[in-house]
């Protein structure tokens, strides 16, 4: 196995691994007032989500920037209960283009947190690689495609459930995002840092 396709499949397994289920929730949560139908909108927030995470991972992999895992193991359910609130506070299921930037760029801001946290995992990984930019570059690449598997699968039973179910977007917001809500309590008030 190539050492490209190596942290590819690292990359991949990484975010689809249950143990870090905190991840998966997020991209869950984040896309919890969409339809498969917005799936144009939700390719362009899953990346934004990937460019932020991959800035944070580039530099703390390369050591410019430390912050601690305790803080960062904190922060990451913080984002999904952030993220959750916000789409139920969300009152249309459709947005402005200036409500897509703002989400967006909102993504790619708690991508830096998360990517802080895939440093963590990586920077061990690469501890006897040469080269550090194939790595980095496949497992980044990796984590987009376990991110796009789950965000299409979540999307597909969605549709499943709105359509055969009879359930409405609101509903399917508000259960997933309240099941964000409850799991992210959980995890902060067990990841207090101090």
């Amino acid at each position: 196995m190539s050492t490209f396709q190596l942290y590819l499949t690292l990359g991949l397994q990484h975010i689809a691994d249950f143990k870090g289920y905190d991840h998966i929730l997020f991209i869950i949560t984040l896309c919890a007032v969409y339809q498969l139908r917005d799936w144009k909108n939700i390719l362009i927030l899953v990346t934004a989500f990937t460019i932020g995470h991959s800035l944070t991972l580039v530099l703390a992999t390369f050591n410019i920037i430390r912050i601690s895992g305790d803080l960062i193991e904190f922060l990451i359910p913080v984002t999904i209960l952030l993220t959750a609130v916000g789409n139920i506070l969300q009152e249309k299921e459709s947005f402005s283009k200036s409500h897509h930037r703002y989400k967006y760029g909102l993504a790619m801001f708690f991508g830096l947190i998360h990517g802080l946290g895939f440093s963590n995992y990586l920077r061990s990984l690469l501890s006897s690689e040469d080269s550090l930019a194939g790595p980095l570059f496949s497992f980044n690449l990796g984590i987009e495609i376990g991110q796009l598997i789950i965000v299409s699968i979540f999307l597909l039973f969605g549709l499943l459930l709105l359509n055969l179910m009879k359930f409405k977007p609101r509903e399917w917001n508000l259960l997933i995002s309240g099941a964000g809500i409850g799991i992210s309590l959980i995890l902060i008030f067990e990841r207090i840092p101090f």
